[in-house]
């Protein structure tokens, strides 16, 4: 039927009078018994706060064609899925299209305009002409270009178009000895382990008289991340780190030495910290508490660096996105039989998120705000659980993500998991089933694994995990003999006066136990294992901008052989080109800090 309806935008201040021809679908309760039913279904079925608007476009060669648009979270407003084809549903076409400006605007369909979609915005009506009889139309055209992302109507659109992502060498061997070998599981962590000390760095730990300090350490002041906690022997050392990549404030590292565990201003931006630390550096106190769930460190990984760059939360925000291949969304193979479904392709009932579109890489209109760019975490090949509690629930406890408000695997309970809300601020917490009520205000979220420390409210202090040394139960990943030692990153937030910092961190050889002592002296609030075993794992970039110029600095030197070169220029990953890996991407905020 046609409803004549008028459609409230409360944070426009304005009111767009619609002709909607509403299709007869699933209620809000219908919807919220698809996402949480374990039966096969859509990746829109997946979506429990969608919204659902239809309109005929009339015939067409003859047939009658109806346009549906769906607002897959109306709370996020980022994406939608556009549907045009006959009304029995037997051809159709669905395209992918982005919203950049989803506090501002909002898209429509009105039977008055039937060659595309009404952009309200800033108070004014915009017809985006998108699927007009013309052949090929606005969309088809799009499409063709083989471009991730398509601006269309002046850039208030994006269609999201399939794109190949790059994917490493290393990372194509890997994956053919998987897919294609028979026991080539074995093989990729033989390989791991045989490789796990390749890129460990120690530093040169020299007494301050020796060398002049490259600058004033950040040890005082709430307007810093809090320095570690180190032991007094080391107070007066310096420490210099030659693979350290990051260009600091008052020049390289590799001219001066620089005070373990302090905090040190980039030359990219002054709400950007770096530090070093190794875990032999520790304070003795921390290094002998709590010994039942945290290993002894050997002497490898005591004196391999770690390498932290923290960002203010007050002036970045937190973004993620898929790349175009990883994770996947389909059963590990880690799941043991009695948790595997046999008529669900994957663990949420889908086995692909089609006709949705992941790009691998940060949206055109983005980049000039984005600041960092690093790694996401594991694939989903490794994304779930074989050993323990979290093997036998849950079908397997699979992690979970989302990205702009679309769950693209739902998160589980028990998991370490990072998010960023619809108001702007970042969590980290060990997700609860009580924490599914955040789902409708969820922008991005990504799980990897159990906590490596978290906050103890009773003693309040940062205490480990209390599945740190404990390989299966943990997923930590590495050999079944518990060889653990190999490049690790993760992700931790710290709490300075009330002022928050999110943490990445870099070990160069470490394991859970290691990274653990380590985020303890460092008081972090939580912190959590991301991914591991190569540089293209462990990635970071920090951009820094004058002009139209463009400089990246990569935590670790070597991190730049995973950029391409064109014209002898570094064409930076996640940013330049569509990447197969899911990252996550610091942006310069445009609306003030956060709320708390």
């Amino acid at each position: 039927m046609i409803l004549r309806t008028s459609v409230p935008l409360p944070f426009l201040g304005l009111t767009v009078l619609v002709l909607l021809l509403v299709a007869k679908g699933p209620t809000r309760q219908d919807q919220a018994s698809q996402y949480y039913a374990a039966t096969p279904k859509t990746i829109v079925e997946l979506q429990q706060y969608r919204q659902t608007t239809s309109v005929s476009l009339g015939l067409r060669a003859g047939t009658e064609t109806i346009a549906t648009l769906i607002n897959l979270n109306p709370g996020i407003n980022v994406w939608y899925l556009l549907r045009v084809g006959s009304r029995d549903g037997k051809s159709s076409v669905a395209w992918h299209i982005e919203n950049p400006s989803p506090r501002e605007s909002r898209f429509f369909l009105d039977a008055g305009f039937t060659s595309g979609i009404v952009i309200a915005q800033d108070r004014n009506r915009h017809n985006c002409e998108l699927f007009g009889a013309s052949s090929p139309n606005t969309l088809e055209r799009a499409r063709t270009s083989q471009v991730a992302y398509v601006p269309l109507c002046g850039g208030r659109v994006y269609l999201r178009n399939p794109v190949k992502g790059r994917r490493t060498a290393l990372e194509s061997v890997t994956e053919f000895l998987r897919d294609e070998v028979w026991g080539g599981e074995r093989a990729v962590v033989l390989f791991h382990h045989l490789m796990a000390d390749r890129y460990r760095e120690a530093g040169e730990l020299v007494p301050e008289s020796t060398t002049a300090r490259l600058s004033s350490p950040e040890n005082k002041g709430t307007d810093h991340p809090l320095a570690a906690a180190i032991d007094p022997q080391y107070a007066n050392r310096l420490v210099k780190a030659w693979n350290f990549g990051i260009e600091l404030h008052q020049g390289s590292p590799e001219k001066g030495g620089m005070t373990p565990g302090a905090w040190y201003e980039t030359a990219a931006d002054p709400g950007i910290h770096v530090s070093v630390m190794q875990p032999a550096f520790v304070a003795s106190a921390i290094l002998q508490s709590y010994r039942s769930v945290v290993n002894s460190l050997d002497p490898v990984e005591a004196q391999s660096l770690a390498y932290l760059l923290a960002f203010d939360t007050d002036q970045f925000e937190l973004n993620y996105a898929l790349g175009t291949q990883h994770p996947e969304v389909r059963w590990s193979d880690r799941v043991t039989k009695e948790m595997r479904k046999p008529k669900m392709p994957g663990p949420d009932g889908i086995g692909t998120i089609e006709p949705l579109v992941s790009t691998g890489l940060v949206r055109p209109d983005n980049r000039r705000r984005t600041v960092a760019s690093f790694t996401g975490g594991f694939k989903r090949t490794h994304g779930a659980f074989k050993f323990g509690k979290l093997a036998s629930q849950n079908q397997g406890s699979h992690y979970g993500f989302i990205e702009n408000g679309v769950v693209l695997s739902k998160l589980q309970p028990g998991l370490a998991t990072v998010f960023a809300l619809d108001d702007g601020s970042i969590g980290m917490k060990t997700w609860a089933e009580s924490d599914n009520a955040l789902l409708s205000r969820i922008r991005h979220a990504r799980q990897n694994g159990v906590p490596i420390v978290q906050f103890d409210n009773s003693s309040q202090t940062t205490v480990p995990g209390p599945l740190v040394n404990l390989w299966g139960p943990g997923n930590w990943s590495g050999s079944e003999d518990e060889k653990l030692r190999t490049i690790r990153a993760g992700l931790a937030m710290q709490t300075n006066h009330g002022k928050r910092y999110l943490i990445y961190a870099v070990f160069s050889d470490a394991t859970p136990s290691a990274m653990a002592r380590v985020f303890q002296a460092y008081r972090c609030d939580y912190a959590m294992l991301l991914d591991m075993n190569a540089l293209e794992h462990t990635y970071l970039a920090l951009y820094r901008r004058s002009g139209d110029e463009l400089s990246v600095d990569h935590l670790l030197k070597g991190m730049s052989e995973l950029d391409q070169s064109a014209s002898h220029d570094s064409v930076p990953r996640f940013l330049g080109f569509s990447d197969n890996r899911d990252f996550f991407y610091m942006m310069r905020r445009v609306t003030g800090k956060a709320k708390p």
